[in-house]
This record gives C-alpha cells, structure tokens and sequence, in this order.
C-alpha cells in the first residue's frame, strides 16, 4: 500500500467536525510516523501558502520539490492541501501538535524544516512572511537558532553560504574533528537513517540534496585549509 493510501485512510477515519490537525492524535506509533511526516509536511505547506498569500501557487509541483509523487496520487496529497488551507486550526496548533509527536527525535523535526523549505523555495522567491511562518515552527520545534539560519543557508540562494555552518561546526576546530563531524553527518543522513527514523521512502529527495550539501561544505572546508 502507498503511503498516499495509508494518509487517504488516515484522513478518512476522522469523525464528523474534527480538523485536520486531530489527525496527528492518531497517528503516534512508528508505523504511522511516516504518515503523519508525510501530512504534516503538506498540511503546514499549505498554511505556508496563506501566509505568502500565494494560495494558487501549483501545490502538487511544490510538493514534487520533497516528494515522489505519482500521478494516481496527485489527487490524494491536492486534498491534504486544502484540507489544511481550510482548517480553522491555525498553522502553530499543527506545529505544536507535531513537536509533541516527535519531541524525542529532533532530526526527524529538522527533516521537516527542510521539506517545508524546499516548499517555501519551490517559486524561485523567499517571501519574508515565509521567512517568518518558518521562524516561528523552528521556534515551536525547540531548533536553535543556528540551527535554523544553517537550513536557511542551504536553502536561500540570496543568504550567504558559510560551510561550517552547514555542517554545525566552528572554523577554529581542527580539520580532524570537523572530518568526524562530516562523518557522522553522512552516517546520519544516509536514506536508510532517515527512513528509520519516519521520514518515508517517497521523501528520500530530502536525503539526496542534504547529502550533496553536506560534501559541498565539506570540500570547501578542505580546499580552505589547503
């Protein structure tokens, strides 16, 4: 079964009256995380989309920037969408909802962030409300703020790209423990990690780009202390 007949059903097993947002209540155990990763991302993309005002922006061809999605499911992920666009439920209900469901695993809230900021840049534009709405998730999250301008860097072409940054560590390290820290940083974000960890298979795009990120910064690290 694809994960977009996995959220279909999700989405249908909510009684009369309850928002989208209930659905996060009901999707808590592992095998449920990768929906509920899958909705959240959408659902908070498209409170995104209000708070940009650019509610006809193509949702589907944003979404194609964090998922695979094929064109049977296109229909399934467009009315996650507008489910969301209409809730009542104000976007900081959703990001508070699901901090509580992933507290305890603070990458899988950071894989969240990227696929929110592959949204935000889908159009070519970083619109300061979208600098803002992301802000204040990050905050909900409980990410740093270092943490937060790093995936800015990555992601906005027009903020300036410090490598170091991107990869969480400070120039006056040496180049053996920012090699660990590189390391690590391949391990952990290996396809595989992130799907362990909830991020579904039809998401591994986010994997692909933070990898390239990742040896960016570290190449450029070397050829600096060369």
């Amino acid at each position: 079964m694809s994960i977009w007949s996995r959220i279909t059903e999700a989405i249908s097993a909510l009684t009369s009256g309850e928002g989208l947002s209930a659905v996060f209540e009901k999707l808590r155990s592992p095998p449920e995380r990768s929906v509920a990763f899958a909705i959240a991302v959408i659902a908070l993309g498209a409170k995104m989309a209000k708070a940009d005002g650019q509610v006809t922006r193509d949702e589907v061809t944003a979404f194609r920037e964090v998922f695979q999605i094929a064109a049977q499911d296109e229909a399934g992920a467009a009315r996650v969408f507008n489910l969301a666009r209409q809730d009542v439920a104000g976007f900081e209900d959703y990001a508070t909802r699901i901090h509580a469901m992933f507290a305890d695993e603070e990458k899988t809230l950071t894989d969240l962030m990227e696929g929110l900021f592959h949204i935000a840049m889908a159009d070519g534009f970083y619109h300061p409300n979208e600098n803002a709405f992301l802000e204040r998730v990050a905050d909900i999250f409980n990410l740093s703020n270092q943490q937060f301008r790093a995936l800015r860097m990555r992601f906005v072409p027009a903020s300036r790209s410090d490598p170091y940054s991107v990869l969480g560590v400070d120039p006056a390290q040496s180049l053996d423990d920012i090699r660990r820290v590189w390391r690590q940083l391949v391990r952990e974000n290996h396809p595989d990690a992130m799907m362990a960890r909830g991020v579904p298979a039809e998401a591994v795009q986010l994997a692909e780009k933070r990898m390239r990120d990742i040896n960016r910064a570290w190449d450029e690290i070397q050829k600096e202390a060369a």
